[in-house]
This record gives structure tokens, sequence and C-alpha cells, in this order.
């Protein structure tokens, strides 16, 4: 290639071909032989006459440049000229690609595998041998072995990106030891993160020759989860951007959809990566039922957190006195309330102290309890990460031995402090601001809360800083203190309302959810067995982009293997050690890559844009000013021939060549995940709702079949391309303007090519209507069309059974008929076989008036915009629109293919019978 600048010429040879404009230019002004002259006297005659259309003796210099710009248009045109190219090095050496195959290479695996490819293919276009290395740690240790370049594209089309970061081999010289004779050039396709061992590798491949790096054009983001008193997650990332993180999970009918959006923190910069605090701030109840939390819009396995034990409800042991039996004294009991309070976001289990501690709590309460006979078991447990919670009473502060009382975060006075009672001077406190970096900030004391009777704390110079709560005249109301790996908090009131009227307040249920969220997650006697097996199992993982897999071929996981995080053969998911459940996340906090010393260009870098079109087009139209300069010097009988000529040229010149690029991005990327589309009519809320009901839909066939369609597309009949598309769903309305002659032509070529259009009169709830011809606007609508004959859909259809066995296509209303393309005339059932054999491909159009849109619509938290019916009956049919809606697509992506695995056991007999009559 030959590179002038921001030009580059493909064919550079053929630029010699300039060198005979000189030589057509002397021939073009070369003068015919000079006539000979014959003296006529009646030439004497003609003088004075003027000729009206003279013709020139010489040929023009503007006509003459008209033609030498038309002719060098032409040359230059086939020369292959690109606009700004991308200039390949030239090398006769061995090829290197090495492709970074971890999580964050997934966004832009695709173009990464076409960057390879293109290099690969021409390095076996030159004969050059070529190796690949795949940066996943999956590769068998030793040198990389060069061949031919062509035999390593099916490994490079085969490869796919892990939930793992990038893996390189620890020794690069060792790895390259088989490297051919000859200067290397290495292709290295980044993800730009920093990974071990990517340094050397660097230094050693420019040391060998020169490296071309491939680096992404988006920015990475990952996510992590920081499991400690309080769980909370870390959004990293390489620009500013600010994106939602997604807490999905089952709602309450056991859908997996978003269940709530966290907005992360004010971020720090550090080596041009920011990372931003994202607080898991959810209701317990809802945090419990989160499975995973993700970045929105990200599809890679870096951008999950799975929630494992360490996010999910804590258990929560009460010990105290048993409820009073008679129903009016249970208002009385300190346990009501701590149930009461506790019961909707934890698992709350009662007993004795020795009980409550077999089955192995996260948090344990005591409430009013002194001179425990299992204090020595408790305190061990406390130690090992426990959270103990305790309740004064009278029981309490009638102890004698309560300063040797051990398990308390500070020591108490004898007696308790009445300030609210009939015998007392004072009036009840009510409660202190709580600090804004304390546990309970954020939470605001209602002014009505009022305490009329405490333990107090023995003054001490560590008191204030073990003082989590106080009361308006700075008396500790809450105390903490460490013990070991766990904690003990004192509450300095009942748990009831003798003391105070906190206990009655929401603000107490806060303060204990604020308090047991705090806690860590233990283990049961039997899982802190599992804690200790050597191998956890694996139950879900995850692929390079962030998709569930089945983990087949996995082995149990070493217990040490599991804390160093995912890896080879170690994927990220969900694993598991008994009852318990531990998530192994692929996102960490990262620094980004630097390539010193190497030639950087982006993933999607242009590869110059050809200019050979628009060089033909300047060309043609020199041409064409060259005949119509030539038309006027010849004179005006030759005008008309010339202006003909004109014309059919224009007529002759190709059509210009329209790029994939080229085309409406929306109608690609339709084609390139199998997206729905609807047409658009006018009626902003009609385009809404089918947008709505399209989103709907795809998410069903995502959730319950392979077909992963991307979001719907709106389609404009008069001006998109429709030979791309699969299903359309067109609703009828009687405003809705005719589409033009050329988009009928478009959509008769997409009936006959395979496409399938779904009207919907969306008036089935009228009653008398029970078909395609009740809708005026329909048959309007339809009559260009090519649509053939129709039948109401019959039982025995494929349509019926595609992927649901249904009787019935309800959407938001039920009951009207729906119209298929009738069957072949004579298209009996035949013997042994169940089904009628019916039309062997899709039918081209469906219609009926049920609005399956509105049945299927969902809003952008996914909860459905229409009402459908009443209760029970209504959801089950809306249920049966989506699988309706299911067998459509089903039906339009396979054809008769079901009806024809009915049929397999009839054909085989039937081969069998033809084989045995033939011998």
């Amino acid at each position: 290639m030959l590179v002038l600048g921001p030009l580059g010429f493909a064919v550079p040879w053929l630029l010699s071909a300039l060198i005979v404009l000189p030589v057509l230019w002397l021939i073009l002004r070369a003068m015919p032989p000079s006539p000979r002259r014959i003296s006529f006297p009646g030439v004497e005659l003609l003088k004075g006459l003027a000729d009206k259309s003279p013709i020139a003796l010489r040929t023009p210099w503007w006509l003459l440049l008209l033609r030498m710009l038309a002719i060098a248009a032409l040359i230059l045109a086939f020369s292959g000229p690109l606009w700004r190219p991308v200039v390949q090095s030239q090398s006769t050496g061995p090829l290197l690609v090495v492709l970074n195959a971890g999580w964050a290479a997934a966004p832009e695996w695709a173009s990464r595998q076409t960057r390879a490819e293109r290099a690969l293919t021409k390095a076996a276009a030159d004969g050059r041998p070529a190796a690949l290395l795949i940066a996943d740690g999956r590769a068998a240790p030793g040198p990389l072995e060069f061949a031919a370049a062509d035999t390593l594209l099916a490994s490079l089309r085969a490869a796919e990106p892990v939930s793992w970061r990038s893996v390189f081999p620890a020794d690069p010289a060792q790895t390259l030891a088989n490297v051919p004779d000859g200067s290397l050039q290495t292709l290295w396709l980044d993800d730009g993160l920093d990974h071990p061992h990517r340094v050397a590798w660097l230094a050693e491949l420019t040391a060998r020759g020169p490296v071309t790096v491939v680096a992404p054009s988006k920015a990475a983001r990952s996510l992590t989860l920081h499991a400690g008193d309080t769980p909370s997650l870390t959004l990293t990332s390489a620009d500013q951007e600010v994106p939602a993180i997604l807490a999905i999970g089952p709602d309450p009918q056991g859908i997996e959809r978003e269940l709530a959006r966290l907005s992360p923190g004010d971020g720090t910069i550090s080596g041009g990566v920011t990372t931003r605090p994202v607080a898991i701030d959810l209701p317990p109840e809802l945090r419990n039922r989160v499975t995973r939390f993700q970045i929105e819009g990200e599809t890679h396995a870096g951008a999950i957190v799975l929630a494992d034990d360490r996010v999910k409800r804590r258990k929560v042991g009460l010990v105290g006195d048993a409820d009073r039996q008679l129903e009016g004294q249970q208002l009385l009991s300190p346990m009501h309330y701590l149930r009461r309070a506790l019961a909707p976001t934890s698992d709350v289990v009662e007993g004795g102290l020795g009980d409550v501690l077999d089955s192995a709590p996260d948090v344990i309460i005591a409430v009013d309890q002194v001179n425990m006979p299992e204090i020595g078991e408790l305190a061990e447990w406390v130690n090992a990460g426990g959270l103990l919670i305790r309740f004064a009473g009278p029981h309490m502060a009638a102890d004698e031995d309560l300063l040797e009382e051990p398990l308390l975060p500070v020591a108490l006075r004898q007696g308790g402090r009445d300030i609210g009672g009939a015998l007392s001077w004072g009036d009840p406190r009510g409660l202190a601001p709580f600090p804004a970096d304390g546990i309970f900030a954020g939470l605001t004391a209602p002014q009505d809360v009022s305490i009329r009777a405490q333990l107090m704390a023995q003054p001490a110079p560590d008191l204030a800083a073990k003082t989590i709560a106080s009361l308006s005249d700075n008396t500790p109301l809450v105390t903490r203190d460490r013990l070991g790996e766990g904690q003990v908090v004192l509450f300095h009131i009942t748990a009831n309302a003798e003391w105070s009227n906190l206990p009655i307040s929401g603000l107490f249920v806060d303060m204990l959810n604020r308090l047991v969220a705090t806690a860590r997650v233990t283990a049961t006697e039997e899982q802190a067995e599992d804690r200790e097996q050597p191998f956890w199992t694996p139950e879900i993982v995850l692929d390079g982009f962030g998709r569930e897999q089945v983990p087949d071929g996995l082995s149990p996981v070493p217990v040490e293997d599991l804390a160093q995080g995912p890896g080879p053969d170690l994927p990220a998911g969900i694993y598991a050690a008994g009852e318990r459940r531990q998530a192994l996340n692929a996102g960490v906090e990262y620094r980004l890559s630097r390539w010193p010393g190497a030639t950087v260009e982006l993933v999607d870098a242009p590869q110059g844009r050809e200019l050979k079109g628009p060089l033909l087009a300047i060309a043609a139209m020199l041409m064409a000013l060259d005949a119509l300069g030539s038309s006027i010097l010849a004179g005006r009988k030759r005008r008309v021939g010339a202006i003909t000529g004109l014309a059919l040229l224009a007529l002759m010149l190709p059509a210009p060549k329209v790029d994939a690029q080229d085309l409406n991005a929306e109608i690609t990327r339709a084609a390139n995940e199998v997206a729905l589309a609807y047409v658009t009519t006018g009626d902003e809320e009609i385009d809404e709702t089918s947008r709505q009901g399209l989103e709907g839909l795809s998410y069903i066939l995502r959730e319950r079949t392979s077909v992963e369609p991307g979001k719907p597309v709106a389609i404009d009949l008069d001006h998109d391309d429709l030979s791309v598309l699969t299903l359309l769903y067109w609703p009828i309305t009687d405003q809705q303007p005719l589409p033009s002659p050329q988009a009928y032509l478009r959509l008769n070529h997409y009936l006959r090519s395979g496409g399938m259009i779904l009207f919907d009169t969306r008036d089935g709830d009228l009653a008398g209507v029970g078909g395609p011809n009740m809708s005026q606007a329909l048959r309007d609508l339809a009559a260009p069309l090519d649509v053939p004959a129709l039948a109401p859909v019959p039982q025995d259809h494929v349509l019926t059974r595609t992927f649901y066995l249904l009787q019935d296509f309800p959407g938001r209303w039920q009951g009207d008929t729906v119209w298929i393309e009738a069957p072949p005339v004579g298209a009996e059932a035949a013997e042994g076989m169940p089904f009628r054999q019916l039309n062997d491909g899709v039918s081209p159009v469906v219609i009926g008036g049920n609005s399956w849109a509105e049945a299927w619509a969902v809003d952008d938290n996914g909860y459905p915009v229409y009402p459908i019916g009443a209760g029970w009956e209504g959801e089950r049919q809306r249920e049966m629109a989506y699988r309706f809606g299911i067998n459509l697509v089903m039906y339009v992506l396979t054809g008769n293919y079901k009806s024809d695995q009915v049929h397999v056991p009839a054909l085989l007999d039937r081969l069998r019978t033809e084989e045995e009559v033939g011998r």
C-alpha cells in the first residue's frame, strides 16, 4: 500500500497510467491535415453571410480539461484509494496474536475476533507462520507452536471470554522458545486492565519485534462486594459515568426481575480509575430476595455480584422469659416486642441460651438476663464473631453482683435511675440526636419518645467512645464494645414499654435492624463442619458474558483455592458446602494497562474509507458535462441526440452500492439480535404500547427459551428495509395512513421471503367482531398485499404446540377468532399420523383482534401496564397470552419442525414397510 498523507492506494502501480495524460492532451489537440485550397469564383456570392451554427476548428481548452479530469478520476478510482487508511506494518517474520480473554474483553469480543482473524488471514496470504495465545490460563504449559496461520482460525472462532481476569504464562521466554527466525510481529488485543506478568510479556515481545496493541474503545467497569459489618458494593470504572446498579431477584410471583436500583456515591480517582461506594440500602425483606447485583448496561461477568449468605437475612436468637399465658398480658412481655420487630426481616429462634447457641444464630438477644449458666459458651461465641444484644430490666437492676456481670460493654451501677416515675422529681428524658458517623446515623427520634427509667453506667474515660445512643442529658441509652471478633451491645432500658415508650415506636424497629445488619453470618454446627470441609462444589457458574451456566465437568474446589478468587477451573459462580453458599465473583478493583514502546490502535478504529465510489461518480459527472459541452459545440441539430445519450448514460450508471454500515442502525441491530419489530402508526400511545408489549414478550422469551431477542425495533414502512426482520407486529388503527407503493413492494417481498406479519385489530372486546373482514381499516391496509386464503387456526395446527400446548390464543381480550393461512385442499390426516400435514412453510400473516401487545406490555420496572380480567383468572389469561407469543415466535423461527417431529414414528414405520416390500 502506498500512503501519501491521509490518502492511501491499495493498487499503487495503476497510478503510472497518469503518465499518458500529456500524450492524450497532445493527441486531442492535434490538427487534422491542412486541406487543399481551390479558388472558386462563386464563393464571392457567399461573402457577408453569417453561419448560425459555426463549428470550432480546435477543441476548446475547457473541454480538454474536463476530459483529462474524467480520465484521471477513473485512473484514481481503479487504483483503490482509501482515506486515512490503517497502515499495517510489513513484515516477513512470524506473527503472534495475543488475545486477552478475561471478563473485561467480553463487551467487544466479536470486534476483537474480527481484528485477529483479519491479521491471521493476511499472514496466511503472505505465507508467514503464526501462533495464537489466548490468555485465559487454560493452555497447556510449554512453548507455543507456530504453524500456518489459517489453521488457527478455528481455534480463534471457538474462543470465548472467561469469568476471571486474563492470565499470562509466568515465563514469556520459555513460552516463546520455538519462535521461528525473523522479526516477530505481535498483535495484542488488550482488555484495558493490568494483569500479572503483562509487563514482562510486553518487554519480551518489544525486544523481538514490533508490537501493535488493539485497545478497547469502551471503558471497563467492575462491581465488587465488601462483606463487613455492613455489606456494600464498590463500582470501579475507567470513566466518569455513573451507571445505576440493579438489584435483581424473584418477585412475589417467582419471576426474576429488577427489584431496585442503587445509586453509587461520590468517587475517588487514582491512576485514571474511579471507585465509587454503593450502599446496599434496601429493606431486609427486599435484600433477602436479591440473587445478584449488576451494573446497568454491562454484559460481562465482572459487572455482576452474586448474592450469597453475606447479604442474606440473619438468624436471631431470643433468650428471655416466656410470654405470659394470658392473651391480655402478652403486651407486657419484652419477647413480644422483639418478635414483632424482627420477624419481618430476620429468622427468629426462641428458647434457652443453650438451645439458641446450638442453632448457631448470627445474633443473640438476651432480655433482662443475669447469671446465665452458659456464659462461658456465650463468651466463646462472641469472641468468634457473634453479636450479643442485651436489654436491661428489673432483674438486672436488682442484681447485687451487677458490677461483676460478664459480657457487658460498660460497667453498670446497681439499681436503676427513675426519671419519670411518681416518686421522682425529674421529667422523662427524650433522645439526643444520633451521631452523624454512628451506626444510627440518619435515623430521627420522634419527639414523643421518652425514657422513664434506665440503668446507669459507671463513669469511665472510654464511656463516651462506647456510647452509640444517648438521652437528652447525655446519659447512655445504648452502649457497645468489641470482644474478640464479635461485639456486645446493651440497651440500658427494657425491651417492653415498662421503662420507656421506645419499644412501641418505629424507631425501635429501625435501631434493631441496623444492629442486626452489622452481624457476621455465622454457621450452624452442621454448617461449621461444612466450612471446615476441604472441598466446595460449584452449583452455578458464569461465563465471560455473565450468563449462568451448568457446571458440567467441574470438580469440587479445595477451600484454599476458593479464597484466591476465580481462575482457570474455578469460574465465578455459587459454590456450596452442605447448607453453606458462597459466591465467587469476578469483579475486582483494577489498574489500567500502559503500553510503552508499542503502537496502540482502537478495536473499532476504521480501516479507511474507500474513495472508489465517489471518484467514479465524479468521473461520470465529468463525462456528462463533456457530452453536454460537445453537444453545444456540435450545433443545434446534434443537441437532441447528445442529450438523449446523456440520459442513457445516467441510466446505465450502476446504482450506488449500499454497505451494511449505511443501513439503519436499528434495523441492523434487529438482524443481529433477532429483535421483534412493530409498525409505527403515528399514534404515540399505540406505538408505545407496541414497544412495551414486544419488550415484555422479549423478556419472557429470554427467560423461558433459548431465543434471546434484543430491544424491539420501530419500523417506518416507507423508509426502513424489512428483509432482515423475522416477525412484524402491526396494530391496526382507523387513522393510520396507507403506506406508499414502494412500501407495499417491500412488504410483499418480505412476505414471500419467509417473513410474518401479525395483524392486530385490537377490537376483540367488541361484541360480534370475529374475523379480519370486520375491520374496514384492515381491509384497506391489506388490500395491496399478497395475502393468501385464510382460515381459523385449526386445533391440529403446529402453532398450537411449537412450545406450549394451546387451545386458545388470548391477549388482553379472548374469544376472538385468529386467522392464518388456510391449509391446502385435501390436506387431511393420513393413516398413522395424528395430525394433518398442513402447509410446509410459515404462514405469512396471522390476523386477530385480541390486543396481544396490551397483554404483553410491561413498564420500565417489568410490571404489567394494562389490567386483564380480575384476580387469578386475569393473570391466567396474561400467562396464556405470553405462551401464545412464545409459540408464535417459535413458529416463525422453526416452521413445521414440531409437526415433523410428531410424524417421525409414522415415517419410520412407512420406511420399514417400503424396505420389506422392496425385498
